[in-house]
């Protein structure tokens, strides 16, 4: 059995949560998030606390089960919080700015970097080198904070790039002089 899996979720007043065999949806504040879930998985409800079992215990099974407990808990933590990711740009000239549903950021190379914003995710800039990015689902937040770290990954010898705010970077010596 699971520990992460035997833990209880607890539910927010402001959270409603639907479930059915295959699908769980969870409404709040900041929107509605809904996953498929095997049938496999069995979710009780004992009014303000929402547990995961499992209805069968197999080896594959038994590793899902932490699995999908902590999915279900993100989602009613986002639905009720908001995840948020802050990214900080380090280098001379690194800028970013927000253009409607684009971010632009200008990270040296000749042309702008024009990155479409998904819909849940919002993002805020600050001091043209400081982005916070919030949304509700927490994977498409880290996938979105990824995709825009990849335009300029830090480098070890002057620590320029994109970092995560508090990445530390391990610098490397450069060349010697004699």
């Amino acid at each position: 059995m699971s520990r992460i899996g035997k833990l209880p979720i607890a539910i927010p007043e402001n959270v409603d949560v639907n479930y059915s065999e295959s699908e769980i949806i969870v409404k709040g504040k900041f929107g509605t998030l809904q996953t498929v879930i095997p049938n496999t998985i069995g979710i009780q409800q004992d009014k303000s606390v929402l547990r995961v079992s499992l209805k069968t215990d197999t080896r594959n099974l038994r590793s899902l089960h932490g699995l999908y407990r902590t999915l279900i808990n993100n989602m009613i933590v986002g639905v009720s919080e908001q995840f948020q990711l802050t990214l900080i740009l380090k280098g001379v000239g690194y800028r970013a700015a927000v253009q409607g549903k684009e971010i632009i950021l200008n990270l040296g190379y000749s042309h702008p970097v024009k990155i479409e914003i998904p819909e849940t995710v919002s993002v805020e800039v600050v001091q043209n080198t400081t982005i916070n990015l919030k949304s509700c689902d927490k994977e498409l937040l880290g996938l979105f904070a990824a995709n825009i770290r990849a335009w300029r990954r830090p480098e070890p010898y002057k620590g320029k790039g994109i970092l995560y705010k508090n990445e530390q970077i391990i610098r490397k010596a450069g060349k010697s002089g004699k």
